[in-house]
């Protein structure tokens, strides 16, 4: 059941707001429905529901086996920042 909430924020937060939602293709409502279940969320965080898109994501990349991931981070920031 889904109820209404009155929240005092500060209006240039709530326009960024939701520029972001709408970037992510979801309505500022949904956004912090989101965040408070994350918050709320009892045990495990990583057992976090995950979105459509995530899900749709899960899957569709695989490493080399042979790939050294602490070797490949120093070198991607050492092109970086170097």
């Amino acid at each position: 059941m889904n109820t209404k909430l009155t929240l005092t924020i500060d209006q240039a937060i709530i326009e960024k707001a939701k520029v972001y939602a709408k970037q992510k293709e979801s309505s500022l409502s949904n956004l912090i429905e989101n965040y408070l279940k994350a918050l709320t969320q009892e045990g495990n965080p990583t057992e976090i529901e995950l979105t459509p898109l995530v899900k749709s994501l899960k899957g569709s990349f695989t490493q080399p086996k042979d790939l050294d991931y602490k070797k490949e981070l120093t070198k991607c920031l050492s092109d970086k920042y170097l």
